[in-house]
């Protein structure tokens, strides 16, 4: 992602991986959330995340477990700054759950530093039960990927955005070692100027909203959709936006899609995101 620059904008997302950085990655992340699951799964008691918390985590990768999903303390973009983010859960119940985030962050205004979010499927590799996940599902099948998302950012949020993140592959069997062929953003609030990576193609009306659709290359294409207006509540379905890019011809229905992501993405600054209600249901 990338926030606007005064005169001529310029990408300032994901750093661009190597092969072997990403399997050190990818290890070192499924490490942490090893290590985290035990504590949060004993239910430690939040000390600044507010009533009604269940667990927290502070470490960087550190994840709590919720059924099919597992939120993330995802600090991918640390090295780019300085200071520190939590996660903790609040509810759940079925196929929903409730969750939260605080953080504070310096450094480079136009570097990502988190991305803390709710996982469904892949991620760098499975760390929850893949057959409830109902994923990976093929783009082509136009199976419905519905979405419920009730949230609030705090009044002094910095630069950030809330977004959903999809993962696409060339193929279904994926695990760690297999970098994505494309990632579908879909932005429901932004605070700070925050923007996203590469060029605005068009704007388009889905879900009884307008986006604005931005096109960049990171390694993979990442497709962004931004919401014209900023919303704190959603109701969607995932695939009318990859129904909207295969249209465009901006993405193959022989991809497939295998994580869905929802999180809370910091470039700079201090600030909460509290999401009442979340859920996800494919098929």
């Amino acid at each position: 992602m990338r926030t606007p620059a005064p005169a001529r904008s310029s990408p300032h997302r994901r750093r661009r991986l190597g092969r072997p950085a990403k399997c050190l990655l990818a290890s070192g992340v499924a490490l942490a959330a090893a290590a985290s699951l035990g504590v949060a799964n004993a239910g430690t008691e939040s000390g600044d995340s507010g009533a009604g918390a269940r667990a927290e985590v502070c470490d960087a990768f550190g994840t709590i477990a919720l059924g099919k999903y597992y939120v993330n303390n995802n600090l991918w973009g640390q090295d780019n700054g300085s200071g520190r983010q939590c996660v903790w859960d609040t509810a759940h119940s079925g196929d929903t759950i409730g969750w939260g985030t605080e953080y504070t962050w310096s450094g480079t205004d136009n570097e990502v530093k988190s991305f803390a979010s709710a996982v469904l499927g892949w991620h760098w590799g499975w760390k929850a039960d893949q057959a409830a996940t109902g994923l990976p599902v093929s783009v082509g099948d136009h199976k419905d990927v519905t979405t419920s998302w009730d949230f609030d950012v705090s009044a002094a949020a910095g630069t950030m955005n809330v977004a959903y993140d999809l993962w696409l592959h060339t193929k279904s069997d994926v695990d760690w070692r297999d970098q994505p062929s494309d990632e579908v953003m879909v932005w429901l609030n932004r605070q700070g100027g925050a923007g996203p990576l590469g060029e605005k193609v068009a704007t388009v009306n889905l879900g009884g909203a307008s986006w604005d659709l931005y096109e960049g290359d990171i390694g993979w294409k990442v497709h962004s959709f931004v919401r014209t207006d900023n919303t704190t509540s959603a109701d969607l379905d995932l695939d009318d936006f990859l129904g909207e890019l295969v249209r465009r011809g901006l993405l193959s229905d022989t991809k497939y899609l295998t994580g869905v992501e929802a999180g809370t993405e910091v470039f700079t600054g201090t600030g909460r995101v509290d999401t009442r209600a979340y859920s996800v249901d494919v098929g």
